[in-house]
């Protein structure tokens, strides 16, 4: 196997919580991102899930360091960027990029179209001058399915769809090995998310890039990802292949969104059970004690309040933080003991 291209090892991103207006006083934190680790390998489509506030959109904030981390290491390309100056971050951003959730606010609303696709040439010194950038600029429009002649229009002149189109163009400008995009379609209707997919999956083919997608909806990643990490809580709590995680969930909480998928076919939705939680998502400030999840989770059991489970290898090389991981092919009410 090929070395990965990212590398992430107990990454935590905390956010303090302070008192006072002149003279502040940390009284607390916010573990967003609370100690997780996983590999990208180069080629690889990755997303990772979980409800509001599981931490997932930080963690991607922080692999390409627009957060700075708390603690924990971040590689790209063999390089640990957790710590590079100004210098090695304008390395690390030439080769991995981001595509934001929200296409409205994403761009500046001051510059045309054809002159924010070209900023990234600019900034990294790269700048094409005259003919030959306006040549680039609509062969990057052409690429994502914008009309080039538009090269001259602003944001406002755009739909939802060509805004988000305009930030995968801005994104691809440098050739870079990683996107990181967060919630792509989430801000999109329901009849243009389908064409900002399959536009992501056909330029992965076509440049070669390595995807990290972010997102709250399972459909999205299922059609998209090679491999799903689940979050809840700040922790990673499965990872496996996306076709595993779908038909073999090992993580109660996985069953769980799982299970809360709507189902079109309504004979099929009265036949199938849903696991419904109980409880509210505990708070990043304080998370409770032993497994995260045992407040709400339907397999919990005394150790579950106690022993904080670690992320540990399965079978079929799925990894699940859980003492009592579901059974193969089982939703929550069927877990095991295996240790």
């Amino acid at each position: 196997m090929s070395d990965p291209l990212v590398k992430v090892t107990d990454l935590q991103m905390y956010f303090p919580l302070t008192r006072g207006i002149i003279f502040q006083r940390q009284y607390g934190a916010v573990r967003a991102v609370d100690g997780i680790s996983f590999e990208v390998a180069p080629g690889e489509t990755l997303g990772i899930v979980g409800e509001s506030g599981c931490g997932k959109s930080t963690t991607g904030r922080c692999l390409l360091r627009l957060l700075e981390p708390t603690g924990g290491s971040v590689e790209f390309d063999g390089v640990d960027v957790t710590h590079r100056d100004r210098r090695g971050l304008a390395d690390l951003r030439r080769n991995a990029q981001m595509v934001f959730q929200d296409p409205y606010s994403s761009l500046n609303p001051r510059k045309t179209v054809g002159a924010i696709i070209a900023e990234p040439f600019v900034i990294h010194r790269m700048a094409r001058e005259g003919d030959e950038r306006k040549r680039e600029v609509r062969e990057l429009m052409d690429r994502v399915g914008l009309n080039p002649e538009h090269y001259n229009r602003y944001p406002h002149q755009f739909s939802g769809g060509q805004r988000q189109r305009i930030g995968i163009a801005r994104a691809i400008a440098l050739k870079p090995k990683l996107i990181v995009a967060d919630e792509p379609v989430s801000a999109l209707d329901v009849s243009i998310q389908a064409q900002i997919i399959n536009l992501l999956e056909e330029l992965r083919s076509e440049l070669g890039l390595t995807l990290v997608v972010i997102s709250h909806d399972l459909s999205v990643v299922r059609q998209m990802c090679d491999r799903i990490a689940v979050m809840y809580l700040g922790r990673i709590v499965e990872s496996a292949a996306a076709q595993r995680v779908f038909d073999e969930p090992r993580h109660p909480y996985t069953g769980a969104l799982l299970s809360a998928v709507p189902v079109p076919d309504p004979r099929i939705a009265r036949a199938g059970e849903r696991e419904v939680l109980s409880g509210d998502v505990p708070s990043p400030t304080a998370p409770p004690p032993g497994c995260r999840f045992h407040p709400r989770c339907p397999e919990a059991q005394a150790r579950c309040a106690t022993d904080e489970p670690q992320l540990r290898e399965l079978d079929g090389g799925t990894l699940a933080a859980c003492h009592f991981p579901l059974a193969p092919g089982a939703m929550a009410g069927d877990g095991v003991d295996t240790d």
